[in-house]
């Protein structure tokens, strides 16, 4: 969970291949992008998202989010 969120408890990492109709302020991992806020195999993203992530908390390092803006 992304936490300090302006107005929100936190924000939640799940499965959604359509951010419009899925997510509301969540975040998604896609295995490639389809189009604007669109992509596939998103479950297949994400476990492997949660993967990376536990084995470095399990490990006790730090893990970071780097938002950065897409150049298309």
């Amino acid at each position: 969970m992304v936490k300090t969120i302006p107005g929100r408890s936190g924000i939640l990492f799940h499965p959604a291949n359509d951010a419009l109709k899925e997510l509301r302020g969540c975040i998604a991992p896609v295995t490639m992008l389809s189009g604007i806020g669109t992509g596939t195999d998103s479950r297949k993203a994400n476990t492997k998202l949660n993967e990376l992530v536990f084995q470095a908390l399990d490990a006790d390092e730090t893990v970071y989010l780097n938002i950065q803006k897409a150049v298309l």
